[in-house]
């Protein structure tokens, strides 16, 4: 298994390197930097603008490919993305909010996984069934539904809750309650409980994809001779369904989980903009309003390093699952 996951983790490592040169060639050749200085009053010196331009290492005099070498250059050699728009490093920046988007992601994505796992196989086990049927329109619906309308709607129901009870049982703004006095669990709790509405906004957009897939798969393996062979050997239908059937199942979801976990920054994107969290998403939404080259691909670079850890995670699960892969 080690050769496995060595050779998989090898190519994850050339994808992140093509991905994160791909990434900075597109946002340099879409974002205009210089767009912040023009129609000012008065005037910006050109001069002036030629510094702060190649401050940034992105004036758009100088080729492309020489800017691409200098920025991977400059990563190499001292670790440093540049400096973003806003003259702060965009390293520091990244290790700053990467925290605050990782607990989104990594808890909704996690969960989400589980849950909709679960849901899937007993939707496949009960096809067609009044569960089945209630799991699926239940998933088409949140599959309908923006991100951002679902947390609009998390925090009306919130607010209700709240005015039903006459106090803030839920706190839904911010990563924390500014100001808050206490000691070590009240700080947790009162982070907990800021955590809990984008937690279940992305748990909810997980479920309904991850169910989705696992049910198909799951159908696809409830027929197949093995099942058969092993309700033959004496093995009732549960247990021949989970024993071997899930566990089939399973080899697909675990390359599903990899390729979908980078894409749940897009929804964290909007869920951390909904609830005032200052994390990844916001910084990439920022940054490509702000025309700022730098960090748009510093986050280009952390999001493809999340694909490379899950595809890692994936490929290990995938060797579990599946004995042939180790061979």
């Amino acid at each position: 298994m080690a050769g496995f996951l060595l050779k998989r983790l090898l190519n994850y490592i050339a994808l992140t390197s093509v991905a994160t040169v791909l990434g900075y060639l597109l946002i340099s050749s879409t974002l205009n930097p210089e767009a912040r200085f023009l129609g000012r009053n008065p005037p910006v010196p050109q001069a002036a603008i030629d510094t702060a331009l190649n401050r940034l290492g992105a004036n758009p005099d100088v080729p492309l490919l020489v800017r691409l070498g200098n920025w991977i250059t400059h990563l190499v050699t001292t670790g440093s993305l540049g400096v973003s728009t806003r003259g702060t490093e965009v390293t520091a920046d990244i290790f700053a909010r990467s925290g605050t988007s990782l607990r989104l992601l990594i808890i909704g994505t996690v969960l989400g996984a589980v849950i909709g796992v679960l849901i899937g196989v007993w939707g496949a086990v009960r096809q067609y069934r009044a569960s089945d049927q209630v799991t699926t329109y239940a998933s088409f619906v949140v599959f309908a539904t923006p991100t951002f309308v679902i947390a609009v709607v998390l925090m009306i129901l919130a607010t209700g809750l709240n005015g039903a009870a006459g106090t803030q049982l839920i706190n839904f703004t911010g990563e924390y309650t500014p100001g808050l006095q206490g000691g070590f669990f009240t700080q947790l709790g009162d982070r907990l409980i800021h955590l809990l509405l984008p937690t279940i906004t992305l748990t909810l957009i997980a479920v309904a994809s991850y169910s989705r897939y696992q049910r198909s798969a799951m159908l696809d393996v409830m027929s197949a001779d093995y099942i058969r062979t092993a309700r033959s050997k004496g093995r009732t239908r549960g247990s021949a369904m989970f024993r071997h059937g899930v566990r089939v199942a399973l080899i697909p979801m675990s390359t599903f989980f990899a390729y979908s976990f980078g894409l749940v920054l897009t929804g964290a994107s909007v869920t951390e903009l909904a609830f005032s969290w200052h994390g990844m998403g916001e910084y990439l939404i920022q940054s490509i309003g702000n025309n700022d080259i730098n960090a748009g691909a510093g986050t280009i670079l952390f999001t493809a390093i999340l694909v490379l850890i899950s595809g890692t995670l994936a490929d290990f699960l995938y060797a579990a699952l599946d004995p042939r892969v180790r061979v």
